[in-house]
């Protein structure tokens, strides 16, 4: 299996190519979505994935959310690094 890699401090993420986040209408929520693959996304996994445009650090996207939920910052990048990482294994985002 291969073993994903985690985003470093100045790595930018971005979504990959064919993969978007979009909300649907009609079911009330996020998805994000990708060839023969839809993912739900929950109200924190968004707020990062709206960050991962290619232009924001690693850093910055962390810094960022820890601001915005006055959120304790190691907590927020140890939850940014293991979603990215997750889906970065799954080729839904570019780190």
């Amino acid at each position: 299996m291969m073993e994903a890699s985690l985003p470093d401090t100045l790595s930018k993420p971005r979504l990959p190519r064919g993969v978007r986040l979009k909300y649907d209408e009609t079911r009330s929520e996020w998805l994000l979505l990708a060839p023969e693959r839809v993912i739900k996304a929950d109200a924190i996994a968004v707020e990062i994935l709206k960050r991962c445009d290619g232009s924001a650090t690693f850093g910055a996207i962390v810094d960022d959310l820890a601001a915005q939920f006055s959120a304790d910052r190691a907590t927020v990048e140890a939850d940014v690094r293991a979603l990215l990482g997750e889906l970065a294994a799954k080729r839904m985002v570019d780190l």
